[in-house]
């Protein structure tokens, strides 16, 4: 049996809640607070230490106990439903042993502790929606570890981002690490970076408004040397490109491209760099810089008021403070 640390009384060992003062039953341990006897009878104290336990006709209480041989209850059933949490428990009992809700339904006089749970704690990670200054306009609590976006279905919805898909992305807690995850929207889910990015065939990033896609194009074999030793006509410096920057248009085509070469870097902006974007008010004078290390190209940011964002292929790890992108929402984690 468990006995409840508040009134004394016995419960069984699957009740979470006693069953006569509808208070938790902690298991193992837990100290029996001496209180006066509630019958007629003497003014003895119930307590751990008393030698022999008084009647329960003594503390007023009914002699039920919770049991899969439930008595019948005088309406002539043996179960009743109850209305706060669904399970059947014995009709002649007055709390719930599996919530500790009454079961006739009426206003508590449960415990005034309330039951653990993460809603009610509100302990998961937490996101911030900006607004275009960078300015908090509502926060979230992800009370179950993971949430979905979309525009029509999801936990958190944007009904009228036209930009959102109905169905878009989701995040979620695992390990004790949050991922964001792409949910096959159609434009797609932006992470954006806090440091330096290496770039990765494929990736796609945001730049200002310009959408830019990373290829590798391999590395060039020798020429074999000219049957009759002419020299052709051409640039010899840089002697080879090995990768290529492509701006998109929305239909995924490429507009414009900016061949990639070892030791090159190349600097991105509205009015200053190599590659200039003057009609994009949304990119800054000085945006980004893509510089070549060993063979490899490293994204960074160049002082930009917007930032850089990296389309998320898979699932991408998001860090506190860390930025991304869904349709025309930009939202912030604040703690993971």
């Amino acid at each position: 049996m468990n006995r409840c640390g508040f009134c004394g009384r016995e419960n069984d060992e699957q009740s979470k809640f006693c069953i006569d003062c509808g208070k938790p039953v902690v298991k193992g341990g837990a100290r029996v607070i001496s209180v006066p006897a509630v019958g007629k009878g003497s003014g003895a104290l119930v307590g751990r230490g008393s030698s022999a336990e008084p009647s329960r006709a003594s503390k007023g209480m009914p002699d039920t106990r919770v049991s899969s041989k439930a008595p019948a209850d005088p309406n002539g059933g043996q179960v009743k439903v109850c209305p706060s949490c669904g399970k059947s428990a014995d009709s002649a009992l007055p709390f719930c042993p599996h919530c500790g809700g009454r079961l006739d339904g009426g206003p508590g006089k449960r415990s005034s502790t309330a039951t653990f749970t993460a809603r009610g704690t509100g302990t998961g990670p937490k996101l911030s929606l900006l607004d275009e200054t960078g300015e908090v306009k509502k926060s979230f609590t992800l009370d179950r570890g993971e949430a979905t976006f979309g525009r029509s279905e999801g936990d958190i919805r944007f009904p009228e981002d036209v930009f959102l898909s109905p169905v878009h992305a989701q995040i979620a807690m695992r390990d004790g690490q949050l991922f964001v995850r792409d949910l096959g929207s159609r434009n797609g889910t932006w992470v954006f970076t806090d440091g330096p990015y290496r770039l990765q065939d494929g990736d796609t990033i945001l730049i200002g408004s310009q959408l830019i896609r990373f290829r590798r194009l391999g590395y060039p074999g020798p020429h074999p040397p000219e049957a009759d030793q002419t020299r052709r006509l051409g640039s010899f410096t840089p002697s080879a490109d090995i990768a290529v920057l492509a701006q998109l248009r929305a239909d995924g085509s490429a507009r414009d491209t900016m061949h990639l070469s070892p030791a090159r870097s190349v600097k991105i902006g509205r009015d200053q760099g190599d590659w200039v974007f003057p009609y994009d008010q949304t990119m800054s004078g000085k945006h980004a810089e893509v510089r070549s290390e060993d063979l490899e190209f490293i994204v960074l940011d160049d002082g930009s008021r917007n930032g850089i964002a990296v389309a998320v292929r898979g699932e991408k790890a998001v860090k506190a403070g860390q930025r991304f992108l869904i349709g025309d929402h930009t939202l912030r984690v604040e703690s993971v």
